[in-house]
């Protein structure tokens, strides 16, 4: 009897050109699908919630894939983590309902960018963090990320790439933290643009340092022009923190 299983995992994104297979580029759903595909007995395809550039991480992350295999859920963690390597681990498993689809079933998510700012950078975040040494205005950044929470047409802060049915969003919160030297930018939304966090970040960033105002932002937003926005920041500092379900698969990523 086929069963769909989920599974909770997490990532260092720094040696995979992103979480989705690609024909000459090493992934993470390429690295996950040839350890399942092991333990199983059977090619196995994984559906993820998401699609993480290059370079980006994910401290949770939702897979789903079909198996026949008889091996009991609660094992198939330690089973799989036995065949892959250090920078991928999938900490649960649980049976999901037949039509559960990693991505067409997700609620929302949580996006975390941080920021080192500091004139010191720290070799231990080399490639966890965007390493920053201007000086960023708090007040700023805040009132800038206020300025993107609620339904908008998010077109002005995304890169070309995949196709979208509609580029309105509802970010559900965006919100700035600082602890020592490092800040971190949280945003929840119910869907994601290509880039779109990225380039969220890099307003806020703009916004800091005067190159356009926090007010401005509901018009350029109207505008959707990319130009006008701040720019992409780089990879390195992005985590996917949190993805919200329904059900037994949501208990389990909440955990």
């Amino acid at each position: 009897m086929e069963r769909n299983i989920a599974l909770r995992l997490s990532y260092d994104g720094s040696a995979y050109h992103g979480w989705q297979v690609q024909k000459t580029e090493v992934t993470v759903a390429e690295t996950l699908e040839q350890a399942l595909t092991k333990i199983c007995g059977h090619p196995v395809k994984t559906v993820g919630c998401g699609r993480t550039d290059a370079g980006v991480h994910a401290l949770r992350y939702c897979a789903n894939f079909r198996t026949d295999c008889r091996i009991p859920v609660d094992r198939i963690p330690l089973a799989v983590n036995s065949r892959l390597p250090g920078d991928i681990a999938v900490s649960d498993a649980v049976q999901a309902p037949e039509d559960f689809n990693a991505i067409g079933s997700c609620i929302q998510k949580e996006y975390i960018y941080r920021i080192w700012n500091s004139p010191i950078r720290d070799p231990f975040l080399e490639k966890r963090v965007c390493f920053y040494p201007q000086h960023l205005d708090m007040g700023m950044m805040a009132r800038a990320a206020a300025a993107f929470e609620g339904t908008h047409d998010f077109k002005a802060v995304r890169s070309v790439g995949t196709e979208t049915k509609t580029t309105v969003r509802t970010v559900h919160w965006c919100r700035v933290e600082k602890q020592g030297d490092l800040i971190t930018v949280s945003v929840c939304a119910d869907g994601f643009l290509y880039n779109m966090c990225r380039a969220i970040v890099g307003t806020l960033v703009y916004a800091s340092y005067g190159k356009l105002q926090p007010e401005e932002i509901p018009s350029l937003l109207e505008m959707g022009d990319r130009r006008l926005t701040g720019p992409t920041m780089p990879p390195q500092g992005l985590y996917l923190n949190r993805i919200w379900y329904d059900g037994a698969v949501g208990e389990m990523m909440s955990r």
